[in-house]
């Protein structure tokens, strides 16, 4: 059955509502035929999820031949293709729950927690709205602390800097705007102190070493961070060898790590280009010999050091050395 033409007044009402930058006009080749819709333009549109590719075909902001179609169209090898715009997603948003939080320090200004791993510090993009909004820090801190600094604005409430999802340990929150500048200044004036452990995979040679390496996005896989480009900001990341490990699944060093500069991902890219990378979900061997550990990725701010003044000249001072639970090491040595 022949499929039925929309009406120009159909498409007119779609053009008019088309971002700038949009349609992307895309011709599907004789040898793409075969493939279904959703597949198809995962593999074309650069950085584009084929999660994030479904969402526009469901906001009919994809035609085929000029028409709405679904996910699952087999192309023909024939047709035109039109990207009208890109996916709304539902907005993100802060909201209390009532989580457990493991609060290792605070006072009338500031709050020192210990994360766990697999938490997220504030929401992020996800796969659906309910999962995207819940479970994070933020939201257990919405529900512990009357207060909180306003600075980072709805969405990020007392948070002056983050830890990775997968990386546990101390993180310190503001309760006010002017302990949140403060505190601010400090983590950029690189003033504050922190330190990790991290148990890599292989055996690291040297004792210590530093590892200075501009960081930047990935152009081509943009969640990811990379070394490679000459367009990168700043890291430098420091080394030590705590302990150098053997056993039946393979060969892991636990490492002391301070940085000096704080970019996303900045630990496990800079390990992973000396090939040494951090020891992960994925990991399953590693994971089977430290199952004690109870980590979902093995690395832990485990040390914090900051101060703040405020009047009447209030002085503070945070810190803490929390153990590497299970691997016979308990801070620096």
């Amino acid at each position: 059955m022949p499929r039925a033409e929309p009406s120009c007044k159909t498409v007119c009402s779609i053009l008019q509502r088309m971002p700038e930058g949009f349609p992307i006009l895309i011709s599907v080749a004789p040898e793409d035929a075969g493939k279904r819709l959703d597949q198809f333009l995962a593999a074309r549109l650069e950085a584009v999820s084929r999660a994030r590719v479904q969402e526009l075909i469901s906001e009919e902001k994809v035609l085929v031949n000029d028409a709405a179609a679904k996910a699952s169209l087999k192309l023909h090898g024939d047709e035109r293709i039109s990207v009208l715009g890109e996916a709304q997603r539902p907005p993100l948003r802060a909201m209390a729950e009532d989580i457990p939080l493991d609060i290792v320090y605070e006072d009338d200004d500031l709050a020192v927690i210990n994360k766990p791993a697999g938490m997220m510090v504030h929401v992020g993009a996800g796969a659906t709205e309910d999962k995207r909004n819940r479970g994070t820090l933020v939201n257990a801190l919405l529900h512990h602390f009357a207060r909180l600094s306003g600075v980072g604005g709805e969405l990020r409430p007392g948070i002056v800097h983050r830890l990775d999802k997968e990386t546990s340990g101390l993180i310190v929150v503001a309760k006010n705007d002017e302990a949140h500048r403060k505190l601010a200044a400090q983590f950029a004036r690189r003033e504050v102190q922190k330190a990790y452990v991290a148990l890599v995979h292989g055996r690291v040679k040297a004792e210590r070493g530093t590892v200075s390496k501009d960081i930047s996005r990935d152009p081509v896989r943009r969640i990811r961070m990379t070394t490679r480009l000459s367009s990168g900001r700043q890291a430098i990341t420091h080394y030590r060898v705590a302990r150098r490990i053997e056993t039946a699944f393979g060969k892991f060093t636990l490492l002391e790590v301070k940085i000096e500069t704080g970019r996303t991902h900045q630990i496990r890219v800079h390990l992973a280009s000396l090939g040494y990378p951090v020891v992960g979900p994925g990991s399953s061997n590693a994971i089977k010999a430290y199952r004690e550990c109870g980590r979902h990725g093995l690395l832990r701010a485990f040390q914090l050091s900051a101060c703040i003044q405020s009047p009447p000249w209030h002085r503070a001072k945070i810190g803490r050395e929390s153990g590497w639970c299970g691997c016979g090491y308990n801070g620096v040595g």
